[in-house]
């Protein structure tokens, strides 16, 4: 099944061609890790079960934000399984380019999948892949990409996000994670297990599907949306609604709600969810505190809204998380 689109004549579905998108400034490893991870079966499946080709706009050598420089293909004519667009701060400026947009549009309607990792996701969001869907990219990018494309509903804590055929991934390593994904997809889960046994990575991170969050620490260009996230921070215990935030901020519920979102790239009460999910999970992990006592001293009403914030972010509920802080201890 390619959900309908018109594939290559000459497609083998035993050999799925992916297709890795780079440009002068891309960051290696974003190039590096999902190639290294779509390699792997190849070691032990017949036929191999993915053919690799690397590519940029002119083609030829191109060189990657730390000095090393890569080989590529021209991008062309010639039709691919998936597509990946690779992240760097060279994917800014390269998003810019009509020929590259007009190339990842092309994709988009003959591949069976098109992803980015990083801040590949803005070569997506330029070719205009995105508006709609829910995205993510590196958590440094998210507020950019945010402001920039205010149609992409931005989940800047998720490690990956799949919407149909496009899936986004968050930065560097995370780009492993969003491979194995796809390698699931194709070959089943005994095989991307073997794979991330190969990697020596974790087929499923024990700290569930989000990558690490800003939000302890976010930062804003605005004042006002600084002192309106100190004021949830040390009210976090009590009940604390987007009018009290808001009047911290010197701002009508309205306007605050809109420039929060801009500045942030999340909702007041999205983000407040974090701040508390992030400091219940530090004290879950630390300490032997009751659930019941820590769910209490964060804010939230009750252990159970506790346990479904937690399965949201982090994929595990707090008694999990706990197990697997004191597995890594021993």
């Amino acid at each position: 099944m390619h959900g309908g689109k018109d594939i290559d004549p000459s497609f083998n579905v035993m050999s799925r061609k992916i297709g890795f998108l780079v440009f002068p400034g891309f960051q290696i490893l974003d190039l590096s890790g999902p190639l290294g991870a779509f390699e792997m079966p190849g070691r032990t499946l017949r036929p191999d079960p993915y053919q690799l080709h690397v590519l940029s706009e002119l083609g030829g050598p191109v060189k990657s934000s730390s000095g090393l420089v890569v080989s590529t293909e021209r991008m062309g004519s010639a039709r691919f399984d998936t597509l990946i667009a690779v992240g760097g701060l060279g994917a800014f400026r390269a998003s810019g380019s009509p020929v590259l947009q007009a190339f990842v549009r092309s994709a988009a309607k003959s591949s069976r999948r098109i992803s980015s990792v990083c801040s590949g996701t803005v070569i997506l969001a330029a070719a205009g892949l995105l508006d709609g869907l829910r995205a993510t990219t590196h958590w440094q990018s998210a507020t950019f990409l945010q402001r920039k494309y205010p149609k992409i509903r931005v989940e800047s804590d998720r490690i990956y996000v799949k919407e149909g055929s496009i899936w986004t991934s968050a930065g560097v390593t995370a780009g492993i994670d969003l491979a194995l994904a796809l390698i699931e997809e194709d070959l089943g889960p005994e095989v991307a297990k073997t794979v991330a046994r190969q990697l020596v990575v974790y087929y499923r991170r024990p700290g569930g599907q989000s990558q690490f969050s800003a939000l302890l620490d976010l930062e804003s260009t605005s004042d006002r949306v600084q002192q309106a996230l100190s004021y949830a921070r040390t009210h976090l215990r009590q009940v604390v609604s987007v009018g009290e935030l808001a009047k911290a901020a010197g701002l009508s519920p309205r306007q605050f709600a809109r420039v929060f979102l801009a500045e942030t790239g999340q909702t007041p009460a999205k983000a407040i969810e974090r701040l508390r999910t992030e400091t219940a999970k530090t004290r879950i992990e630390k300490s032997d505190e009751p659930i019941e006592a820590i769910a209490q001293a964060v804010g939230f009403v009750d252990p159970e809204r506790m346990r479904r914030a937690f399965v949201r972010t982090f994929g595990h509920p707090p008694q999990a998380l706990r197990r697997i802080a004191r597995g890594g201890e021993r």
